[in-house]
């Protein structure tokens, strides 16, 4: 699938399907103090029509407040729906979450499912909304990036300053490094691209290794040809 940007400039360009999609497990704690912690995340393909779902874990801990407990109630049996299959009963229980006690997890679970469902305008806004209650999360940002791009009013430049605040958050985090130098590349900016290819690879992504290569092939075509430029002296006549 291609997305195409509301620029001109970037109508015939095709922009990069980003390595993961980021998916929270259910455990965390409705309690302020913690609202700085990440979640404990997990990873699922980027693809809306992925089946592979967050694995549930029960917290160590329950809230106390009796509303609170049915969010976290609701969150858990979302999560489940997910592993059944079940997208449109997830997405009623994470909203049911949401609106009994609004929390950055629980938003982000919302948003995986608008997101599987193509619902992506949804999506944008739960994921916008998570990142005000929890600016740390760079899996938030990745996925807003991958919703700006899905989109059918794609915005590679809003999923271009969300994939580099990601890689700020999490700079050895060898997937979102991945995910920023492919749409860098995307974008001509081919020394930063081969900078963040080369952080992946040395971080674990070996398929970086292929980009690394074709990066550095195209900056040197690129320097060879600005070099011919600048040398080729005009013919007299």
């Amino acid at each position: 699938m291609s997305w195409i940007a509301l620029s001109f400039a970037f109508q015939k360009k095709q922009f990069p399907r980003l390595f993961a999609l980021r998916l929270p497990r259910v455990h965390f704690s409705f309690d302020s103090s913690h609202s700085r912690h990440h979640p404990a995340w997990r990873r699922t393909l980027l693809s809306p029509d992925s089946k592979r779902w967050a694995t549930s874990t029960t917290p160590h801990s329950r809230a106390s407040d009796p509303a609170e407990e049915e969010a976290l109630l609701c969150l858990e049996q979302g999560t489940q729906k997910l592993e059944e299959g079940d997208v449109e009963g997830a997405k009623k229980l994470y909203q049911r979450s949401v609106d009994i006690k609004c929390n950055a997890s629980s938003l982000f679970n919302l948003g995986v499912t608008h997101y599987h469902l193509k619902e992506f305008d949804e999506a944008i806004h739960s994921w916008r909304s998570a990142i005000e209650l929890q600016p740390s999360s760079a899996d938030a940002h990745t996925n807003l990036a991958s919703a700006y791009l899905n989109h059918s009013q794609s915005r590679p430049d809003l999923a271009l300053q969300h994939l580099q605040i990601a890689a700020k958050l999490a700079p050895e985090d060898p997937e979102m490094a991945f995910n920023l130098a492919s749409i860098l590349e995307a974008f001509d900016r081919l020394p930063e691209a081969l900078e963040y290819y080369m952080r992946s690879k040395r971080y674990g992504v070996d398929r970086a290794a292929v980009h690394i290569k074709d990066v550095s092939a195209k900056i040197e075509r690129q320097s060879k040809g600005m070099n011919g430029t600048a040398t080729t002296k005009p013919t007299t006549a």
